[in-house]
């Protein structure tokens, strides 16, 4: 690999363009002061809430600073995240966020005054007021919540115990992060070297049996030296959420997690049902993986290693955007001649550079183009996170241009399905390309680990969470032993009979972040699944999936979630897209085993 390059090093037409957003740092600095100078504006709203008109006002006002305060938030933190050693973009980006916590907070009444209206008016005013209409959905998601909306006095206290309630996750952070120390272990090249969460995985993808057991025994065994402490912290975790959803007259805190996004717990439950129907699957998939490691015995530190050796296959950035246009050809031309845009209009930052954020991502800011952050090193990997970053930025810019700002913004229950029905499509025109054995064999195995790590391993989170949960719910004891228990009894479950589940596995809860965001993981699967569906349905139908998957792009959070992807053509209240899903899983299986048993590798 070259010299790591500096920022100014890089050709213009390889960065991204955020002059778009404002031309220059002295114009986000008027824009800042502008905005700190309408913050006097706000009190004026408060207790004025007495008609249609005076909503609308209230809201436009409030859309108004929201959408300028998200244009510096962009603007300001693409700029650190270009060099985040630049101490000025620091500070800039530190000021617009303070700025947005700040609007937030002395906007903060306007909601409990909406929730203290009766429906009836609200929706009268709606049909009355010209333009109030807008705001019918969002007015709509804010009144569903008035069941579980309390006196102003207990809101005013709950709302104080945030920052105490954030303390399990705070503790959990700071712990993992900062004061868990890993032994030394051996790499590939016999060397002793620290252990740390980052070279972990690396570490599990060796091919010598020796240094991923080793990493895998350092990292349990540091965990389980901590286990009574690691497993307070997830109990404390659990009994706030429990608090909070009572409090808020939510049966469960699985009621209340999901009802924030305005979904059934069915949707849930049919997930972890359609899944456990088909783990006969995925026990199929460890018996390939044991059978082509060459494996007497298949353990837990042997669940990372590639299946199928490598095929050092490099691209350039011109065959990765030529890759990613064929593929996503059967989304038509206006979609292509949209996407175009991103490759010559200042879209994409495409290259590392020294104090460059790591990663990739794509950030939009209503009324300006998306951006997408990559640090494209030319792999297979990086094409397909290419594809992946341009399905959420191209989510963002029909979004933005069919919605007012209110209605722009979609929800992290759809965020994931654009993303990965790009990934989807590239993979079957890839497939459909490739016939090398080696090369198809090396394809089949980059799908089948998708599938594993974000339907399988995400359900198997999620069912953890049902559990655990229920059992904090029910008054139950819950130790950091119970803990593992559970932990280990689902991995027997999940991976079967053909593996050896190590009595290490049992201490994996305790190295989970997302367990301090309660029943988040699951949308990772129902997104997944969801993406497969809508991908079959636009390479088999054709014209009409095509129109219906626009539309669902076009559609912001203008509607719940769950019935925007009904309309695209996918019901996640029904388990036929996961049924869909683990089909596509069995296809690539059978063709996988096949390849692997015809060429002996």
């Amino acid at each position: 690999m070259g010299k790591l390059q500096e920022r100014h090093e890089i050709a213009s037409d390889l960065k991204w363009r955020l002059e778009d957003i404002y031309d220059s740092d002295d114009r986000f600095a008027e824009a800042l002061a502008h905005l700190k100078k309408d913050k006097d504006k706000i009190a004026g709203f408060r207790g004025t809430i007495t008609s249609g008109q005076a909503l609308l006002d209230a809201l436009r006002e409030r859309d108004k600073m929201d959408l300028l305060a998200s244009r510096l938030i962009a603007y300001s933190h693409m700029r650190k995240d270009e060099n985040n050693a630049d101490l000025v973009y620091q500070g800039l980006a530190d000021q617009a966020l303070s700025v947005s916590v700040m609007l937030s907070s002395e906007w903060a009444f306007l909601e409990p005054e909406i929730l203290s209206l009766d429906a009836a008016v609200v929706k009268e005013w709606v049909q009355k007021t010209s333009g109030l209409e807008l705001y019918e959905h969002y007015l709509d998601d804010v009144m569903r919540m008035k069941a579980h909306t309390l006196p102003a006095e207990q809101e005013e206290l709950l709302a104080a115990a945030g920052e105490l309630a954030a303390t399990p996750a705070n503790i959990f952070r700071m712990f993992n992060n900062a004061d868990l120390k890993f032994p030394m272990v051996k790499n590939d090249q016999g060397e002793k070297v620290e252990l740390t969460h980052g070279r972990y995985i690396q570490l599990m993808e060796s091919q010598n049996v020796s240094v991923r057991k080793g990493a895998f025994e350092a990292m349990y065994e540091t965990y389980s030296a901590w286990k009574n402490t690691l497993g307070a912290m997830l109990i404390a975790s659990a009994k706030k959420q429990l608090y909070f959803s009572r409090s808020k007259k939510y049966k469960s805190s699985l009621e209340a997690a999901l009802h924030a996004d305005n979904v059934n717990p069915e949707v849930y439950t049919n997930l972890l049902h359609s899944v456990h129907e088909h783990l006969p699957l995925f026990h199929r998939y460890v018996r390939l993986r044991k059978k082509l490691l060459k494996l007497d015995e298949l353990h837990m530190y042997d669940v990372y290693v590639p299946m199928v050796p490598d095929e050092d296959m490099e691209f350039s950035r011109e065959e990765a955007k030529k890759m990613v246009q064929d593929a996503l050809h059967p989304l038509g031309e206006r979609y292509l001649s949209d996407l175009s845009k991103s490759f010559s209009d200042g879209w994409i930052d495409w290259l590392e550079n020294r104090g460059k954020t790591s990663g990739a991502y794509s950030w939009g800011t209503y009324g300006v183009h998306p951006y997408v952050l990559m640090n494209y090193q030319g792999t297979l990997n990086d094409v397909f996170t290419l594809a992946h970053e341009l399905g959420h930025a191209m989510h963002t810019f029909y979004s933005n241009q069919n919605q007012e700002f209110i209605n722009s913004r979609y929800t992290i229950f759809v965020a994931e399905v654009a993303s990965t029905l790009n990934e989807a499509l590239l993979m079957d025109d890839l497939l459909k390309k490739t016939q090398e054995p080696k090369k198809r064999a090396f394809l089949l195995n980059h799908y089948l680990e998708q599938f594993k790590g974000t339907v399988f391993r995400q359900t198997m989170f999620a069912e953890f969470e049902k559990t655990i949960h229920g059992k904090v719910g029910a008054g139950e004891p819950v130790t950091a032993d119970l803990l593992s228990e559970i932990y280990y009894d689902l991995n027997k479950q999940y991976f079967g009979e053909d593996i050896i589940v190590d009595d290490y596995i049992a201490m994996e809860w305790a190295r989970i972040p997302h367990f301090y965001r309660p029943f988040y993981v699951y949308k990772y699967a129902t997104g997944f699944s969801a993406a497969i569906s809508l991908s079959k349905q636009i390479l088999e139908d054709g014209e009409p999936a095509v129109n219906r998957y626009l539309e669902f792009l076009g559609s912001g959070c203008s509607d719940y979630s769950i019935n925007l992807l009904k309309n695209a053509g996918v019901d996640m209240s029904e388990p036929a897209p996961i049924v869909q899903a683990m089909q596509v899983f069995e296809e690539l299986l059978v063709e996988l085993e096949q390849i692997s048993e015809t060429h002996k590798f």
